[in-house]
Formats: C-alpha cells, structure tokens, sequence
C-alpha cells in the first residue's frame, strides 16, 4: 500500500522537486556507500596489521635468537662435533623457526585481502542496477 502511496506522490511532484529528491537521496546514497567503504577498509587493515605484526615478530625472533643464543648451540655442539658442523646445524635450526613464522605471516595477510572494500563496490553495483531497473519500469 506505502508504494502505491508513493507512486502517486511522484506522479503528482514537479519536476524541481522530484530533482531535489533524487540529489538529496543520491546524496544519502554517496554518504552511506562511503561509511561502508570506510568500515570494510578499517576492518582489513586491522587484518592486515596482524599479518606485519607476525612478519615483524618473525624478523625480530630470527635476529634475537641468532644474536644470543648461536654463540652457546655452537659453543655446546663442538665438543661432540666440528665447529663448522655445529654452527652448520644451528643456522639450519633457525632457518626452519623463521620459515614457520614467515608462512604464518603471509598466511595473515592473505585472510586481510586487497585493500579494496570489497562490500561497498558490490552494494554500489546493486545500487546501479536498482536504478537501472527503476529508469526501465518508469518508461514502460
């Protein structure tokens, strides 16, 4: 009944403000597409942030445990075993704990996304078609 209500209000708006209604509703429109936009953005860079947090935290463990502990593995390895060999075994140790962090990093970033609202282009799209679909009934 309210679209019956509605239709004929139209049909009895002038022009001028049937115009004055489409710019203040586009305006809406525009507004509510752009908070959405920013909501979908907001949400994938806190994503994102957890991705670089654990590529950082990746960086800063390799360096630590290198710095402060491949002196003692080595030290402790080489009385079973050459030098060489120890630090060999150490270095190999370290590499494998930084490829697990490094994986689960990536892993973070890609459950983020592109940095594209997603939502905000496809309730655009929608919105277009809408209008589509309106303009194509009001001249039949």
């Amino acid at each position: 009944m309210a679209d019956v209500n509605h239709a004929s209000d139209l049909h009895e708006s002038s022009i001028g403000e049937l115009l004055r209604r489409l710019s203040q509703e586009t305006t809406l429109l525009v507004r509510q597409e752009v908070d959405l936009a920013k909501a979908e953005m907001a949400e994938k860079g806190r994503k994102a942030g957890a991705g670089a947090g654990m590529f950082g935290g990746a960086g800063l463990i390799g360096l630590g445990a290198f710095l402060s502990l491949t002196a003692c593995f080595i030290i402790a390895l080489s009385g079973v075993m050459a030098a060489w060999l120890a630090a060999l075994i150490v270095a190999v140790v370290y590499g494998i704990a930084t490829a697990i962090l490094a994986m689960s990093g990536k892993k973070k970033f890609q459950e983020a996304g592109p940095p594209v609202p997603q939502q905000a282009a496809e309730s655009v799209k929608e919105d277009v078609q809408w209008v589509k679909t309106q303009v194509k009934s009001g001249r039949t």
